[in-house]
């Protein structure tokens, strides 16, 4: 029994955690500054990113039909919102040993393709996912200008039909910030691939 104990921990640790950051929580201070790769060849943080609005944070990918799915609304968000103080970044976690799709080769391509106007950047240790707690892809987390958190969670409700799209859950949390109001609706379930983590070091 014990041994059995034993192997559902370690898969736990293997697959990443299982909580995430609530509304109200802080950036996590520690991997605020890790630098990160960028498809620009760039190294950027997350406390660099922070932009006079806020933190735009997804956890993205290049192969999850999740993430191809939503795709279009996403960049049309962060390219949207980069240039109304957001900092925007899409963070990719997963084990491109594993999943050579989500290597930085395929992933410049896609941030070509589609048009990102924000950083695109390899989380090389999977360590940020881990810190905020993400487990899909995609998966949004957006602070204000303080630094908290005031939304997690999905795109929006519809991620295969854009034309039936009835509750646009991240656009309407972007708007808010920009205007210093509050978020509608603070958590959503994240829908998606699962965060293909990394070995724990």
């Amino acid at each position: 029994m014990k041994a059995k104990v034993l192997a559902v921990l370690l898969v736990a640790m293997a697959l990443g955690p299982a909580w995430a950051l609530k509304p109200g929580d802080s950036l996590p201070e520690s991997v605020a500054n890790v630098k990160m790769k960028g498809v620009d060849g760039k190294e950027v943080t997350l406390k660099e990113l922070m932009g006079p609005k806020g933190l735009l944070v997804i956890f993205s990918c290049n192969h999850c039909p999740w993430v191809k799915a939503w795709q279009a609304r996403m960049v049309a968000l962060g390219n949207e919102y980069s240039q109304k103080g957001v900092g925007v970044v899409a963070v990719n976690s997963n084990d491109v040993t594993a999943y050579p799709d989500d290597d930085m080769e395929h992933m410049i391509a896609q941030a070509k393709e589609h048009g990102y106007r924000f950083p695109y950047v390899m989380d090389a240790t999977s360590d940020v996912a881990r810190a905020f707690g993400a487990t899909r892809t995609p998966e949004a987390f957006l602070f204000d200008a303080q630094g908290k958190l005031v939304y997690h969670g999905a795109i929006d409700d519809n991620a295969e039909k854009p034309q039936e799209v009835k509750k646009t859950y991240l656009a309407d949390a972007l708007a808010a910030v920009v205007a210093g109001k509050p978020v509608p609706v603070a958590e959503t379930k994240a829908l998606g691939c699962s965060i293909k983590f990394r070995q724990a070091k």
